[in-house]
């Protein structure tokens, strides 16, 4: 059997992987509350970025290492081809934290070898090795995955992955890089790889999976039975495609069905310890959060975080849940931090109060940030009768977003009604092109305004997404709009609070040009569709 850390590890990709979802890239502020986050959330490692991609991937790392990865902080791990190049840049970049690693990969799929490398089993077998033990020598933890290992010979993946374990890897991943095996299929090649590779027991077996077909979770489970005891996962499963395996998926069957998985740690069925280190109560606001910055809107029905997760529409269901909720919940929603709570603040409130509610709620702002969300939560107050922590959630959101934007919307006026053409007059801010105001008219108030911030900006794109959501109940509720915008192929996200929804519309067409003109800027690499330097002649 592998090495065994006894329990099962949560190794958190959202800042790498997750990033890589359409429309998904965040700046470095942003990445930084999330990694915070997910150090309060209790993940054992976070994947922060790919340091190598550009400049700024590798400053957000270094920034998350520096800040977040203290004592009692997560490993902070940095994403690296098996190259020097790469090795080195995300040796740097994870360095200032205490405990850091490099996780390194190459394909191992004959597909892969053929097409993406073009490198023959034997030159890839030379490499893993020289790789491996390169990385070893800069950092004492060390990741190795094969690429692709969900199509991959299983003979050859074996010999790879002895490679690697006897080079220095701490850790092996077995990826299902394009979410194709199905459960019983992975859990086989996990079995074998325990069987078959005479020294995996120096290692943790780790898993990544993509969501392809709806079978991540499930594949991941059925991996923990045959021995993985690290599980690659993303808040709100996003991620590149379908997305990966959903974290608050995997740590809550963990909890819930913890007397069926103890067996396969070798507990005993009623042990009480829980399976992971995860603080359950913080995954509501770990999944508003990664929603919030990404653009990336969580369905309704989506297990456990989504908005219907613990709602009954069913008489029949209503009626059981009022005598007992175990006739109809599985899980008890204060588990995983959701809560109707509602603060006793107001106009009058002062600036010590909301500070420290805030602290309560998690977040930990700058002098600049609490000054910031302190006048907007007194704006709101003026505005809304009774303000919750969900409203605070919201206000804060847009703290760590676009510290560094071109644009700055400063006015927002709209003329419209059944005998009226919607008109909408904006003024924005352009660091290129001083303030200007134009006015425009559209289909709708919406409309009206996204055309007059086009001319504005002078940047074209397609609208292709505008999404509306109450963030509570009652008529004066603060709106949420996620708009996205794409541009030559590429899509940017934007989103924003207020009891305006046009207001609301209009800061969020801004946020998702601001990520715009930063993404146009930012040459960044993938990892798995750039090649590392030229490609080697075919192999025959």
């Amino acid at each position: 059997m592998a090495k065994d850390p006894g329990r099962v590890l949560i190794f958190d990709t959202t800042l790498r992987d997750g990033e890589q979802s359409p429309g998904a890239s965040l700046n470095l502020e942003e990445k930084l509350a999330i990694a915070q986050q997910l150090a309060r959330l209790g993940v054992d490692v976070i994947e922060a970025g790919f340091p190598f991609a550009s400049a700024g991937d590798f400053a957000a790392v270094q920034r998350i290492a520096q800040q977040v990865g203290g004592e009692s902080g997560p490993i902070i791990c940095g994403l690296a081809r098996a190259s020097k190049s790469d090795i080195k840049a995300c040796a740097d970049a994870v360095k200032p934290a205490l405990h850091s690693r490099i996780h390194t990969f190459i394909a191992t799929s004959d597909i892969h070898l053929e097409h993406k490398l073009r490198k023959s089993r034997q030159e890839v077998l030379g490499i893993v090795p020289d790789m491996v033990s390169y990385a070893r020598s800069l950092v004492e933890d060390v990741e190795f995955s094969c690429e692709d290992a969900g199509r991959s010979d299983p003979d050859f993946l074996y010999e790879v992955i002895e490679a690697a374990i006897n080079a220095g890897a701490t850790t092996i991943n077995i990826p299902d890089t394009v979410g194709y095996t199905t459960p019983s299929e992975f859990g086989t090649l996990i079995a074998g790889i325990n069987q078959n590779v005479p020294n995996i027991g120096e290692a943790v077996i780790s898993v990544h999976g993509h969501n392809d077909l709806g079978l991540a979770v499930a594949n991941f489970l059925e991996a923990i039975k045959n021995g993985a005891r690290q599980l690659e996962c993303t808040i709100n499963g996003i991620g590149e495609r379908a997305g990966n395996a959903s974290l608050e998926e995997l740590v809550m069957a963990l909890h819930v069905r913890r007397r069926h998985y103890n067996p396969f740690l070798g507990r005993d069925a009623d042990s009480p310890t829980p399976l992971t280190a995860v603080r359950t109560e913080e995954i509501t606001k770990t999944s508003r959060l990664v929603s919030n910055l990404t653009g990336m809107v969580v369905q309704p029905n989506k297990a456990i975080v989504g908005a219907n997760a613990f709602a009954h529409e069913s008489g029949i269901h209503q009626d059981g849940v009022l005598k007992n909720r175990l006739t109809y919940e599985i899980i008890d929603a204060r588990t995983v931090g959701l809560s109707d709570n509602r603060i006793s603040l107001g106009k009058l409130s002062g600036r010590s109060a909301v500070r420290a509610r805030l602290e309560e709620l998690g977040y930990d702002l700058t002098r600049e940030d609490l000054d910031e969300a302190f006048a907007r939560f007194k704006d709101l107050a003026d505005r809304k009768r009774e303000i919750t922590d969900r409203d605070l959630e919201a206000i804060v959101s847009e703290q760590v977003q676009q510290p560094e934007a071109r644009f700055q919307l400063k006015l927002v006026q709209v003329s419209c009604g059944s005998s009226l053409r919607p008109t909408a007059t904006v003024t924005l801010s352009d660091d290129d092109a001083g303030e200007r105001t134009v006015s425009a008219v559209g289909t709708g108030p919406v409309d009206a305004v996204c055309s007059a911030l086009n001319t504005l900006a002078g940047i074209p794109n397609d609208l292709i997404e505008f999404s509306v959501k109450s963030v509570t109940e009652g008529i004066d509720a603060m709106g949420e709009v996620t708009i996205r915008l794409r541009r030559d192929g590429s899509l940017y996200s934007g989103h924003a609070a207020d009891t305006d929804v046009v207001v609301a519309a209009a800061m969020a067409f801004v946020n998702a040009l601001n990520r715009l003109v930063a993404g146009e800027a930012k040459q960044s690499l993938h990892p798995q569709k750039d090649a590392v330097g030229p490609p080697s002649r075919p192999t025959l």
